[in-house]
């Protein structure tokens, strides 16, 4: 396996130490003592037992409101309409359509029949008659459910119906199953077993990779078992913060979380194995070979891991709940990780002996072929080339980038899923029937001596199908509003940007928008303002951190600018799948902000171990010649650490909602984009381009002689 290898001393002596890596010899000392190893290994495996016997199970907040943006419009109007009669009713619709034509008398009295058979299942056993759309060839059945029915209760109770509904159907005749009742159940169905499945196949996908990485039988099975109890245990960590009331968890932000702690993870591993292999050509006591790896390699991990648990942590300043919590249960992951990948793994690896690497068994002495490959000829003709290069690789880039200008954010809840379900096509067969909105009406809360105003206003909105008022308590009244335009669409935004205008215009009515569609309004636009705020801190954190390691203004601004537009071309890349090929409509609101900061806290880590070797070699060879020397040596391990990572994210699609299959999927193509392009080719060329002006304002030689050096150390 190749590997990096910065220092200045000769190749095998111990590093020159900073304060940080003088801080952690006690550590390095415990973790590769010729005892003290067992003790680790034992203290470890411990301690996770007691955590995954004892960390309980996730729980998640069902309040009104919980999963909407902090001080939005709709969530006020979730929490309100708690005081309203009725509000503990929880509503399902059975939709009935005949294809081609009216329904028959026969029909008509089946849906009777059918209103009848629903009375068991409905709160107090009453049922609304039939509602025929104008062609009268579909009907909707109104079935109030208890407001207490959560779980498998209310999955019993929507399976009920679903099978009532579908009894002795007559020729020609479907039924479906929807509405807000029927959408939580389907939600939580599609997650069974998902995350069980995630992490099989999160699993096998790194086993593979490992295995056809180390073309050993079994070390492949080291770093994958402590890497697959981290996992566990950062699982059990995240589930015991939601207890806590730190943040919310449901199956998407656990199976993110698994997703980063086996990414990240598994290339800390990576890179760890690479250089404790190095070591083993250099030094006859695998002990001392491993305390070299962490002293040399540990303070480069823990930067890399840094970025990414600081680029997490940003996200605590996200409106948006979703991103909120995958933020923090994230961070937690990372944490759990590079822990296993630090202290856990070294330990572990060294019960064994050098047959650990059989069939390629490392000896003291042994020829190390690095640089010798395909990186060595690519650095060279990079070098031979540079501005052909770099200006080939900003076209292909920027004609990724390009594609992204036309992208559009935002789902509708019927499009939610990666795979239809019951539910949404119910919606769809009511929208094509009936007012695209009447399936879904707008919540509109007023005061209640100002409600018929109120809907008077709502009324004469351009888009507004028709408005009624509703429930009242007295102080608070509820009216709805139907819309024209199918929920999800800019029309409909539109219509309920008006909508609010209008009756907030209605003098003393405080009146507030709400409903499912509101809500859909209220989570874009959060999550463009996340967007505008997140992403420029995410870059400062990033830039701050390049700026400690490298000591170097210009190699900082133009590493960062590569990574931007590595995601820029992602997303494009991720456009032309998903809409151009697959025929989605939109990303999810959340997807831009999150393939973001995964990609730029993740990708720049490359780069980082690529331009800190290149910096090593400089001092002896030239700028020109250490560039091409670095990428020779760095180019196995952090392709390989690139492809590994890039397959646990399109693990995602796993996973039943179309929101995580795009993060998972424009992650992916920017890593492969990041590794196998920028990486490689583009960051080579301007370095070769520039000359020792990239190390402005430091030179190769004074940066080596700082204590950040050993920060920088790439394994």
């Amino acid at each position: 396996m190749e590997s990096f290898d910065d220092r200045t001393t000769t190749p095998g002596d111990p590093p020159r130490l900073s304060a940080a890596a003088r801080l952690a010899a006690p550590v390095i000392a415990a973790v590769t003592g010729r005892r003290s190893k067992w003790a680790v290994v034992a203290v470890a495996l411990a301690a996770s037992l007691l955590v995954l016997a004892f960390g309980g199970t996730a729980t998640k907040d069902d309040g009104p409101g919980a999963a909407l943006p902090k001080g939005a419009e709709s969530a006020a109007v979730a929490e309100l309409k708690e005081r309203l009669p009725g509000a503990e009713i929880q509503t399902a619709m059975a939709v009935f359509d005949r294809a081609g034509g009216p329904f028959t008398e026969a029909d008509k009295a089946f849906l009777a029949e059918r209103a009848a058979a629903f009375a068991p299942t409905a709160l107090n056993g009453q049922v609304g008659r039939a509602v025929f759309a104008e062609d009268d060839g579909t009907a909707l059945i109104l079935v109030p459910l208890g407001g207490d029915l959560r779980d498998d209760a209310l999955a019993d109770a929507v399976g009920d119906l679903r099978t009532e509904a579908k009894a002795g159907l007559p020729d020609g005749v479907t039924a479906q199953v929807t509405g807000g009742a029927a959408f939580s159940v389907d939600l939580s169905s599609v997650f069974d077993g998902a995350n069980t499945a995630l992490l099989g196949a999160t699993a096998l996908v790194v086993a593979l990779l490992l295995l056809i990485t180390y073309r050993s039988p079994w070390l492949w099975l080291v770093p994958l078992t402590v890497v697959g109890i981290g996992d566990q245990v950062a699982t059990k960590a995240v589930s015991a913060f939601s207890r806590w009331g730190v943040l919310t968890v449901d199956g998407s932000t656990l199976g993110i979380t698994s997703v980063l702690v086996f990414g990240a993870g598994t290339n800390y591993a990576l890179l760890v194995i690479a250089r404790y292999r190095e070591e083993l050509r250099l030094e006859d006591d695998k002990h001392v070979a491993m305390r070299r790896v962490l002293a040399g390699a540990g303070p480069a991990v823990l930067a890399s891991s840094g970025t990414v648990f600081l680029a997490l942590l940003s996200l605590a300043f996200a409106v948006t709940p979703f991103s909120r919590n995958i933020g923090l249960a994230g961070a937690v992951g990372i944490a759990v990780a590079v822990v296993y990948a630090l202290v856990v793994l070294p330990s572990a690896l060294l019960l064994f002996g050098r047959g650990l690497f059989w069939p390629f068994t490392p000896r003291v002495g042994q020829h190390d072929k690095t640089g010798e490959g395909v990186w060595g000829k690519t650095g060279r003709f990079v070098a031979r080339r540079p501005a052909v290069v770099a200006a080939a690789s900003a076209v292909v880039l920027a004609g990724l980038a390009l594609t992204a200008t036309g992208i559009t954010t935002g789902l509708a809840q019927t499009e939610q899923f990666r795979t239809p379900v019951e539910a949404t096509e119910g919606q769809k067969t009511i929208a094509a029937a009936f007012p695209a909105g009447v399936a879904d009406p707008v919540i509109v809360l007023a005061k209640a001596a100002t409600a018929e105003q109120v809907r008077t206003a709502a009324a004469g909105v351009e888009g507004v199908a028709e408005s009624s008022v509703g429930e009242t308590d007295g102080d608070l009244t509820k009216v709805t509003a139907v819309l024209t335009a199918e929920p999800g669409t800019e029309q409909s935004f539109q219509t309920l940007r008006d909508l609010r205008a209008a009756v907030s215009a209605v003098p003393d009515s405080d009146a507030l928008v709400g409903g499912t569609q509101a809500e859909d309004l209220d989570k874009r636009e959060a999550a463009e303002r996340d967007q505008r705020v997140i992403m420029p801190l995410v870059l400062a954190i990033v830039m701050a951190i390049l700026l400690l390691l490298l000591r170097s203004v210009v190699a900082a601004v133009l590493l960062i600018g590569t990574v931007v537009a590595s995601f820029a071309a992602s997303v494009g890349a991720g456009w032309m799948i998903f809409h151009g090929l697959l025929g989605f409509p939109a990303f999810g609101a959340e997807v831009p902000l999150l393939a973001f900061l995964f990609l730029v806290a993740l990708g720049v880590d490359y780069n980082i171990f690529l331009v800190t070797r290149a910096r090593e070699e400089s001092v002896t060879r030239g700028t020109r010649e250490g560039v091409v020397r670095g990428l020779a040596v760095t180019g196995g391990v952090i392709t390989s650490a690139g492809i590994l990572l890039a397959s646990v994210f399109t693990v995602l699609g796993v996973l039943p909602l179309l929101t995580l299959t795009q993060i998972g999927v424009i992650v992916a193509v920017g890593v492969l984009l990041d590794t196998l392009l920028v990486r490689s080719i583009l960051v080579p060329a301007l370095v070769v381009l520039l000359g020792d002006r990239f190390w402005w304002p430091a030179t190769p030689a004074k940066a080596i002689d700082e204590p950040a050096k050993e920060l920088a150390t790439a394994p």
